[in-house]
């Protein structure tokens, strides 16, 4: 592996070209024409324009990505989170056309993409579920039989939903109908199939994933678990690590289970296990997310292993560069996701020119970011703007930097707001300083 394309833009796409730089790989950046003076394009070898602004005439538009990889003599392709990352059809035409698609096999891919499918091989591995259909519902009468039998609450999930998008809470019988289609419909537009499965919602629940790292020669290890509780409309906001308030016993079994789960399925990569604990401390698999996660800084902070150069090395057919009783986590570590959003008017993306930028910094803080001053925030792309993420010998220690990180943060341009105030305020917030939030709770949030 020589020559990596990067098949993603924002953040990530500067993420993962740094640790490309730092492996000696070239970098070929791709973008559309909105964002041919994006901060990648700077760190490219060569940068390729492959469409329009609109991401479905670009970024997710996979014969593009694939030419522009074959015309530069890319050897792989890293998909970032989100655009192509988890498109079977996409890795298989990478596979097709040569190129190392950095992240699963295009079979293990399909498979937990899939929810349907990902529920029954982690229920065949063992691992709990939710009362719930394994087998997407078939119609109306169906629905309202599975919630019967679930119990309510129930959730309606999109069979290729992710990030948070295509699911209704369900809380009373006379709803269930009208949820399912609308759902089916949302899941149809979103993802481009309308198949959608029913599990039982937990109330006062919490929201726990685990790292997993798995090569191609056996191994497999998990690199502990993260918190992904405070969410806003099934949206991340901030994830820490470890969980506040839970069991090293109970994050322990939940972080076996995941990796039982990966060996299960033959996973490689880097992948994460998503997984719902609640009030009594019983925890049940959720979905698989199959690439790397916006919050795995985090991890990365208190493990001391860069994911992405696992990733990368992972793909070149090489050994995990750790083993299980390496992973030694110290402290705690926090990420806020900044927006480029307006609080005061329920959160309404503020696209615009940024007159001034000023990241934090100090001992311990992390800024991944694409922003600088003079930067158009485009309206047609995702409003993430930046990520702080800061480290701390303990929790306290880490609110409290992070507190003063988001007090130094600044992002300032015609009608730009960001969420740094309302992260701010949630730090503050009792809850959330005793470590007592669920996924339902969200001071102010609307």
């Amino acid at each position: 592996m020589k020559r990596v394309l990067i098949a993603n833009r924002g953040e990530i796409a500067v993420r993962v070209a740094r640790t490309c730089r730092e492996l000696g790989l070239e970098v070929v950046a791709v973008c559309s024409e909105a964002d041919r003076d994006s901060a990648v394009t700077r760190l490219a070898d060569t940068t390729v324009v492959i469409g329009p602004p609109a991401a479905r005439r670009s970024y997710l538009n996979a014969a593009a990505v694939i030419q522009a990889a074959l015309q530069t003599g890319a050897d792989a392709v890293h998909p970032g989170y989100g655009f192509l990352s988890e498109d079977a059809d996409f890795v298989e035409a990478c596979e097709a056309n040569g190129l190392t698609f950095v992240g699963p096999p295009a079979t293990v891919m399909r498979r937990l993409g899939d929810k349907s499918t990902a529920r029954a091989a982690m229920a065949a591995a063992g691992l709990p579920l939710l009362p719930g259909t394994l087998e997407p519902l078939a119609d109306t009468d169906a629905a309202v039989r599975a919630a019967a039998t679930a119990g309510y609450p129930v959730i309606i999930k999109a069979v290729a939903g992710g990030g948070g998008r295509g699911m209704r809470v369900v809380t009373d019988p006379a709803d269930v109908v009208g949820a399912y289609r609308e759902t089916q419909a949302a899941a149809q537009l979103l993802f481009g199939d309308g198949r959608v499965y029913l599990e039982r919602y937990v109330t006062g629940a919490r929201h726990v994933e685990v790292q997993v790292l798995a090569d191609t020669h056996g191994g497999c290890v998990h690199l502990g678990e993260r918190d992904c509780s405070v969410q806003r409309r099934h949206q991340k906001l901030i994830e820490e690590t470890p969980a506040p308030g839970l069991p090293a016993e109970l994050t322990g079994r939940i972080a076996q289970a995941a990796v039982r789960g990966a060996r299960a399925v033959g996973y490689v990569g880097a992948g994460t296990f998503e997984f719902v604990v609640d009030a009594a401390g019983g925890f049940s698999f959720m979905e698989v997310n199959c690439r790397i996660q916006v919050e795995h800084p985090v991890t990365e902070a208190v493990a001391g292993v860069d994911l992405v150069r696992e990733q990368l090395l992972v793909a070149a057919g090489e050994r995990l560069s750790i083993a299980q009783e390496d992973v030694r986590p110290r402290g705690a570590a926090i990420e806020c996701r900044i927006n480029a959003e307006d609080p005061a008017r329920g959160f309404l993306p503020t696209p615009g020119l940024l007159t001034e930028f000023t990241a934090p910094g100090g001992p311990f803080v992390r800024v991944d970011t694409h922003a600088h001053p003079g930067y158009r925030i485009p309206a047609m792309y995702d409003s993430l703007l930046a990520k702080l993420i800061v480290w701390g010998p303990d929790r306290p220690q880490a609110i409290a930097r992070m507190r003063t990180a988001l007090a130094e943060f600044r992002a300032t341009g015609a009608g730009i707001h960001t969420t740094a105030g309302y992260l701010a305020t949630i730090l503050d917030d009792p809850c959330f300083r005793d470590g007592r939030h669920t996924t339902q709770w969200l001071p102010g949030a609307g």
